[in-house]
């Protein structure tokens, strides 16, 4: 750790002071660093996981999160709401894509098949490509691999059903898709998943690379996410003063998103539109299934993800979920209500009242209240970008940080638990985009001390449409040094 902004952005001086801090509280120097390197890593590397339909996919990503989560059934084409999951091998965390199959014969395999494929690709660092084994290369796998080849992306070849020194044989014919060796597995029984995970991890970087797109002069990413028919497309095509994407009544017409550069208050943006999530994904809907896929791919790309709501509706279940799937992957964040000049008095009382006890969650994000139909208040809307950047990329000192958390610590202490009373000894924020604190206490904080210290530290430093991850790192019980 030579880059001293691996410690929070301390100089030299200030980081042994720092050092010498954690000692007097009984923390090593080890400790102390690998606590704050894990909470400044950021987003995880993301693996994707493609294949033909009915491989093993979903029960093999199943085997590698250690939870029945991914739905499986036995025939091809089952789908689920989420389609990222968190996974974590030999103490290394990372992301997981599950791709599912789906056939839609209109479509034809290949085309289904590639254009899923296509989508995961984007969006990871490293790819797990499933075949089956017991039935050996199919065109349709070939197809996959000439996708692959192309993306350029590194690739662990898992060749699955393989329950048996028997099945070897099977696996080691896959030498022919040209994509190194293939690692035979049972997804079904756990054999060799521990070997495929090992070489996922050779794959993956130890920190994916930032796919935001903020390069010196590059422009910032926008993606514009939400629920079908909330008017996405109508307010990508008012920020850029002209007709680029398809609008329809008909909800669902956006299948692709489209990257659009735009100027704004003299500056260029790049805008992402996504196809809306849906609240159910059914086999009949595959391309539904994609515009959650597409969604999520366009969420880790971009820096901020601005949520339309459709203010003429209930914020319902889906409104939730997306949200929840912008706050945990820590992209700045946007709420736009849309269709605001539609309301009447009454209503406008009522969703007042509905944003207050359903938009808890995000009551730190900006808020514009927008028609995309009419144009209004459209100007407000990048302000309200700005400052959700410029909350997710703040950055505090360290030593203005320990004089508030000493200030919290002396006016509201945490409250007695079978007769102690833990305490935040130090901290320090190891990271930004979004903000990243790691705490140092002498017992356990409950959450509803953690949640205090959030609220206090916005409170105090701003943060404005940004998450921010809180880690704890308790000392472990030994004499404390003097």
């Amino acid at each position: 750790m030579n880059d001293q902004h691996d410690h929070g952005a301390l100089g030299d001086a200030e980081y042994a002071e720092f050092m010498e801090l954690a000692s007097e509280e009984g923390f090593d120097a080890e400790e102390v660093e690998g606590a704050i390197e894990e909470a400044g890593h950021g987003p995880l590397p993301v693996l994707a996981v493609v294949g033909r339909p009915n491989v093993g996919k979903s029960t093999l990503v199943n085997r590698i999160i250690g939870r029945r989560e991914a739905v499986v059934e036995d025939k091809p084409g089952v789908t689920r709401d989420r389609v990222t999951y968190e996974a974590e091998w030999a103490g290394r965390r990372f992301k997981i894509v599950d791709t599912g199959g789906w056939e839609q014969d209109v479509l034809g395999i290949d085309a289904s098949v590639a254009a899923q494929a296509e989508f995961a690709i984007e969006a990871a660092d490293a790819c797990l490509f499933v075949v089956d084994a017991t039935v050996g290369a199919t065109d349709t796998d070939e197809a996959v691999v000439k996708l692959l080849r192309r993306a350029g992306k590194p690739v662990v070849l898992a060749a699955n059903k393989v329950d048996g020194q028997s099945g070897e044989a099977d696996a080691a014919t896959l030498w022919s898709l040209g994509l190194g060796e293939p690692f035979p597995v049972s997804s079904l029984h756990g054999r060799g998943t521990g070997d495929l995970l090992d070489e996922v991890l050779r794959k993956l970087p130890e920190a994916p690379e930032q796919r935001f797109g903020n390069a010196v002069g590059g422009p910032r990413r926008i993606a514009l996410i939400g629920r079908p028919n909330v008017g996405k497309s109508s307010l990508l095509n008012k920020v850029a003063n002209e007709d680029r994407v398809v609008v329809n009544e008909l909800a669902g017409t956006t299948r692709d998103p489209v990257d659009e550069l735009i100027e704004l208050g003299g500056v260029t943006w790049k805008f992402v539109d996504t196809a809306g999530i849906r609240k159910k994904v059914h086999l009949q809907e595959g391309a539904d299934y994609y515009a959650s896929l597409r969604t999520a791919a366009a969420v880790e790309k971009a820096e901020v993800a601005v949520i339309l709501i459709d203010t003429t509706d209930n914020i319902s279940v889906q409104d939730q979920r997306i949200i929840t799937m912008a706050v945990e992957s820590g992209r700045a964040i946007v709420i736009a209500y849309n269709k605001w000049d539609e309301l009447d008095e009454e209503r406008r009382y009522y969703l007042e009242r509905e944003i207050e006890t359903e938009m808890q969650q995000v009551a730190w994000a900006p808020r514009v209240n927008v028609s995309a139909k009419t144009g209004r208040h459209m100007e407000k809307l990048v302000p309200a970008i700005e400052t959700a950047l410029a909350g997710w990329e703040t950055r505090v000192p360290t030593g203005r940080l320990n004089a508030f958390l000493g200030e919290i610590v002396a006016a509201h202490p945490h409250p007695i638990r079978g007769g102690k009373q833990p305490r935040i000894l130090f901290g320090t924020q190891a990271g930004t985009k979004p903000p990243r604190f790691v705490l140092f206490a002498s017992g356990f904080l409950e959450a509803g001390y953690r949640r205090f210290i959030e609220r206090r530290l916005r409170e105090e430093f701003g943060f404005e449409g940004t998450p921010i991850h809180i880690s704890v790192r308790v000392r472990e019980k030994r004499g404390r040094k003097k």
